[in-house]
């Protein structure tokens, strides 16, 4: 197999912009790589390149973007041997904080050319007759509410993180979600929010599943009770401060599969996909990432 790398790029992701990536591409040809470098025009673009890329095959597909980006790369490469790997160019690249791979483009190449492929498991989110597959997190209720509201906002094209945070506190003055219907491997129980991770970093460093891992096939569920505004907030504060698995109000556990029925929207990686029901289950598939 040739040493050539599919670099695919989205040139509108947060702090983006083209010179950083031809940079990347610079560098990756001066390590000896042929570079294909490859930009995205609209969603679902960044899945088809990189499936295309692994049939002819490239020996890399090198993901330039934000989480958006890389879980669409994800998504195309899935159960194939071409390795992913990662240049951060969003506003909270939790995939790549996740594996601390740096976010200037000197660091991420080096990464890139230097770190080992190593095995990591996705998860799967099914609804409304669709399915996706998921790097780090999905969500139902309260952070998926907000990644909605965030969609289309001309603050997103300034910061995507202020924008979400200013979302949730508009969400936050008049929440009052109705109850979701939650079946973790069989068991039953009745909350206001969920998020089911596969990774323990969520929204950049915070972590809501330290638990977890994408080199570990299980998910970590962790299940809000509280529905007042004052809930929230504590959950908030209990996420920054690593005390939210040990609330009394809160179910923290590891599970293989979740069922979410009821009234929310959902996102994974930070986008939002539609509306419960919906259906998680881990190890649905693997790729393998560069770090």
């Amino acid at each position: 197999m040739s040493l050539s790398v599919a670099l695919i790029a989205n040139p509108t992701a947060g702090s983006a912009s083209r010179r950083k990536v031809e940079l990347a591409a610079r560098l990756l040809r001066e390590g000896g790589r042929e570079v294909d470098l490859l930009y995205t025009q609209k969603r679902g673009d960044a899945e088809r390149l990189s499936r295309e890329a692994a049939m002819r095959p490239a020996s890399l597909v090198m993901a330039a973007g934000g989480d958006g980006t890389f879980n669409e790369v994800a998504n195309g490469l899935a159960g194939t041997d071409v390795p992913m790997a990662l240049l951060p160019m969003g506003t909270t690249n939790v995939l790549a904080k996740e594996f601390s791979i740096p976010e200037d483009a000197k660091g991420a190449v080096e990464a890139a050319l230097r770190g080992s492929a190593r095995t990591v498991s996705l998860g799967k989110i099914e609804w409304e007759g669709q399915w996706r597959y998921f790097c780090f997190v999905t969500g139902m209720g309260f952070d998926s509410e907000a990644v909605y509201r965030a969609r289309g906002n001309p603050l997103m094209k300034i910061s995507g993180k202020a924008t979400h945070i200013l979302c949730g506190f508009k969400i936050l003055a008049g929440w009052s979600p109705p109850v979701l219907s939650v079946t973790a491997d069989g068991r039953q129980y009745e909350g206001y929010s969920v998020i089911v991770c596969n990774a323990a970093k969520y929204a950049g460093h915070m972590k809501v599943a330290p638990d977890a891992s994408m080199l570990e096939p299980p998910l970590y569920m962790f299940l809000m009770h509280g529905r007042r505004r004052v809930d929230i907030l504590r959950y908030v504060f209990g996420v920054l401060a690593g005390r939210n698995t040990k609330y009394r109000d809160v179910t923290y556990e590891k599970v293989e599969s979740v069922r979410v029925e009821g009234a929310a929207r959902i996102q994974a990686d930070g986008d939002y996909l539609g509306k419960v029901p919906a259906v998680i289950t881990a190890d649905a598939a693997r790729i393998r990432l560069v770090y």
